[in-house]
């Protein structure tokens, strides 16, 4: 289609995860459901840490930013898709499609590199134990915490950019529950290769470099781990990182499934996997499997 023909749509409308009545109430259900835990246990994580002295470590500083970071996220998906259950039309303004596109990868891309940052302060908390608060100081742990917003922040600056420069002149309706950067791009009517290489050059190097930095900091953890000796050494050692090493492999492990989808619906419950599930499980793991946390908060209750 010509561009001097084209009429710019100004709403889209999104397609959602089904059209089955039935199931869009239970879908309603469990949604708000792990919303609801997902605000509570990341509010509550940011809180303990904020009020227990205990956890003013660099791991805990980090922590209460991938909670804040995960509660930013999933506000800016699960609200509007919870609507959208309980109502016929899920239309969506351009220019809120827009903003959505940018908040959600200025944080998705911002918890890759605060993962790839507690990572690198596990490395050094078990392979140089001895000089670990000299090294994550302060103004170390600041400056990490705050190059991470920043690749975030050019991230979805970048996507924003590329997706105003594009033409809808064609469908308006999104095969997805939330305006997400690649079916946008399919929707276009004009030339998608600016969008396309930007989004394939941030996915590299953006995506592939915190991912390199997460695995040669934890080659760099088992080498060290296995040197040890003692099976309680090695157990102790490896207790410092197993929450993080799950909350990682679930943020990889969806990622690559992304990679490896077969159809768009694989597509849409994969984004249902780190939009929604995956915020709400990092503060239950760092709870449930951390001694710390545990007993900051049973400190702070006695104390109440």
């Amino acid at each position: 289609m010509a561009e001097g023909n084209c009429t710019q749509v100004t709403a889209f409308s999104l397609a959602g995860l089904t059209d089955d009545p039935g199931m869009r109430v239970t879908l309603f259900l469990l949604f708000l459901l792990i919303y609801t835990v997902t605000i509570l246990g990341n509010m509550g994580m940011i809180a303990l840490i904020s009020a227990s002295p205990q956890l003013h470590t660099p791991m805990y500083y980090f922590l209460g930013n991938l909670a804040f970071v995960d509660l930013c996220s999933s506000t800016v998906i699960t609200p509007r898709t919870l609507a959208d259950f309980v109502s016929e039309k899920k239309d969506i303004a351009y220019a809120g499609c827009i903003a959505q596109v940018f908040i959600f990868d200025l944080f998705g891309m911002t918890e890759g590199f605060l993962l790839a940052v507690m990572a690198y302060d596990r490395y050094v908390a078990i392979c140089h134990p001895l000089v670990y608060l000299v090294i994550m100081s302060p103004k170390c742990c600041f400056q990490l915490v705050t190059s991470s917003y920043l690749v975030g922040l050019t991230n979805g600056m970048g996507q924003t950019i590329g997706m105003s420069n594009l033409s809808f002149c064609g469908s308006s309706v999104i095969d997805h529950f939330f305006c997400d950067i690649s079916p946008l791009i399919s929707l276009s009517t004009s030339d998608t290769t600016l969008s396309h290489i930007i989004l394939r050059t941030s996915a590299s190097l953006f995506g592939i470099s915190s991912g390199l930095i997460v695995l040669v900091s934890y080659i760099a953890i088992i080498a060290a781990i296995l040197s040890i000796h003692s099976a309680k050494g090695k157990c102790k050692a490896f207790s410092t990182c197993a929450s993080h090493l799950t909350v990682v492999s679930i943020f990889y492990g969806t990622s690559i499934f992304m990679y490896l989808k077969a159809s768009s619906r694989d597509d849409k419950w994969a984004a249902v996997l780190y939009t929604v599930v995956t915020p709400m499980l990092n503060p239950l793991i760092y709870s449930l499997r951390n001694r710390e946390v545990r007993e900051a908060l049973r400190r702070l209750a006695s104390m109440k």
